[in-house]
């Protein structure tokens, strides 16, 4: 495994410790997408998901992915059209809503009593997604996943809740699921890989004009691929 502080300098992508005590509500998140602060939305599928498509497919079909904090993505019809299973959690209806009606897909919904929780489920029943906290979400109610598509979802928690949704991410993952993480700071030296191999894939500059409005010099994405021992 590759250590990206062994590439890198610390500099690189900015201090975490300005941000450890960030703490962002569900009201919060959900007034996000009410105000549409959603500069986090991408109207593209995400080009390192394009190019390592095939570390995370890993020669395997039909598989069961998980999008965890989800939104509107654009990747999960994406993966779904390819034969995939698509399973989305996410706090917002309003987001999961507007997935169906921008990519033209009719769904139905229906109760989870056991959390409680609304599944939105397309017709062609390969898109299902889940409105509720990420950590009721359990493989009883999902069963387990063949890879996960984690694209700022580490990023988007709480940092004092990290650990837990790692472990969260953990209780979820099939033998040999394969999970892409694209994240804007993270030392897997803090992690030694004790459950996952980690390995770093890609560094790539991620900052945009929006970016530099807020006052950013730089900004960059970090890729791993960590795949269950």
């Amino acid at each position: 495994m590759e250590n990206p502080s062994d590439t890198f300098g610390k500099d690189d992508c900015g201090d975490a410790k300005s941000q450890e005590d960030r703490v962002l509500s569900e009201v919060e998140w959900l007034e996000k997408w009410q105000t549409r602060n959603i500069g986090f939305h991408n109207e593209q599928v995400h080009p390192l998901l394009r190019k390592y498509l095939d570390n995370f497919l890993n020669g395997r079909s039909r598989l069961k992915i998980l999008f965890p904090l989800c939104g509107k993505a654009i990747e999960m019809k994406w993966l779904a059209d390819m034969g995939h299973q698509v399973v989305g959690v996410e706090i917002s209806e309003s987001a999961l809503k507007e997935f169906f009606a921008e990519q033209k897909l009719s769904f139905s919904e229906e109760t989870v009593p056991e959390i409680p929780a609304k599944l939105l489920k397309s017709t062609t029943g390969n898109i299902s997604l889940y409105c509720c906290n990420i950590y009721d979400l359990t493989s009883t109610i999902t069963g387990k996943f063949d890879g996960i598509w984690d694209r700022g979802s580490l990023v988007a928690v709480n940092p004092c809740d990290r650990e837990r949704y790692a472990h969260s991410m953990l209780s979820l993952m099939n033998s040999g699921c394969h999970c892409l993480l694209v994240t804007c700071l993270y030392d897997p030296s803090k992690h030694k890989g004790k459950f996952c191999e980690i390995t770093f894939l890609e560094k790539v500059d991620a900052l945009l004009e929006r970016h530099k409005k807020w006052g950013l010099d730089y900004l960059c994405e970090m890729l791993y691929l960590i795949v269950l021992k």
